[in-house]
């Protein structure tokens, strides 16, 4: 008797049928500038119009937030994740997402579940008006037991050379605003899962994993519209390390921040988890966004119509501090 790819535990007809169920919704997310579609060895695309562009690209996974999904038998906000996670970071040197390419990988391929995770990506990229023009499923029995699965991504943006935002520009009395966050977004689950250990329990009338899986919001209409309006000297998104790691990350040599723990609007859910783990406030910071996904520096006379740009886009922004002369990158007063 033969030995075939399936006996091996590899399933080529789920991923002929993971293929059929994603290709239109994929197809959906393409503008003119995409030059191919599914099946090519590799995705085209038109850059179009610029003078002097730069590609920015970013990648990340949405890590053991990805757990929950699991046990829970939830997949349709994990896509939401990998996109965001991804997108959030190029648009911190005012790029605009382009495209955006997946990799997942499993032990055994559901393609029920397959589409779903790529349907959130998708629904992603419309919002973002970004195009999803390739991806990678791996069906890899003996590495991945069968149920579970990753998933990881990569996005392109572009941004005019002359438009960079790198933080150089920051100064002395700039103003550090805050754009709320839906929730953990997508760090520190490891901690979340050792201190919430039944993701059932009811939680403000339901399931906690309905909390802990609100995916990390996407920020590229807000940033695209406030770059329009107000010159924007630094933007950092508060990923894995908090508020503490990433603001450095955008400072001048010799500037600091100094950011009032009083003005930021921790969600309840983060307090609870501090409450129930007995969790240091240093360790909540240096772990979890506290509610701020993104900062935006502005000077200090730009302030208000930032504030006004965020609000007309339906954010609740609110200033959190100042930059000053110091050579502490940064001070929770």
């Amino acid at each position: 008797m033969s030995t075939s790819y399936k006996d091996a535990g590899v399933n080529k007809e789920e991923g002929y049928q993971t293929v059929h169920k994603i290709k239109d919704a994929v197809a959906s997310t393409h503008t003119p500038n995409v030059l191919n579609g599914i099946g090519s060895f590799g995705a085209f695309y038109e850059l179009g119009n610029y003078k002097n562009p730069v590609l920015v690209s970013g990648t990340d996974g949405v890590g053991t937030k990805l757990r929950i999904a699991l046990d829970v038998k939830k997949h349709d906000t994990v896509g939401v994740d990998c996109f965001a996670m991804c997108a959030n970071d190029i648009l911190c040197h005012g790029a605009k997402p382009l495209f955006f390419l997946d990799y997942l990988a499993c032990g055994k391929l559901d393609s029920d579940v397959a589409a779903e995770i790529v349907g959130g990506i998708v629904d992603a990229c419309k919002q973002t008006n970004c195009s999803l023009i390739g991806g990678e499923t791996a069906e890899m029995p003996g590495m991945y037991e069968i149920g579970d699965y990753d998933v990881a991504g990569f996005c392109v943006g572009v941004v005019e050379k002359d438009e960079i935002i790198d933080g150089s520009k920051i100064k002395e009395g700039n103003t550090v605003i805050a754009l709320p966050s839906s929730g953990f977004h997508s760090n520190g689950f490891s901690l979340v899962r050792k201190v919430f250990t039944d993701f059932n329990e009811e939680w403000q009338g339901k399931p906690l994993y309905e909390t802990l899986l609100i995916p990390t919001k996407l920020y590229g209409a807000t940033i695209t519209a406030l770059l329009e309006k107000v010159k924007v000297n630094g933007i950092a998104h508060i990923t894995g390390g908090g508020l503490i790691e990433n603001v450095p990350r955008i400072l001048p040599k010799g500037l600091g921040v100094e950011i009032e723990k009083a003005k930021i609007k921790v969600p309840e859910v983060m307090q609870e988890l501090q409450k129930r783990g007995n969790i240091a406030e240093d360790e909540m910071f240096g772990t979890f966004n506290m509610g701020v996904g993104m900062v935006v520096v502005v000077s200090e006379e730009d302030k208000e119509k930032a504030l006004q740009s965020l609000k007309a886009q339906g954010e609740e922004a609110y200033e959190i501090g100042k930059v000053v002369n110091s050579h502490e990158a940064i001070k929770l007063i």
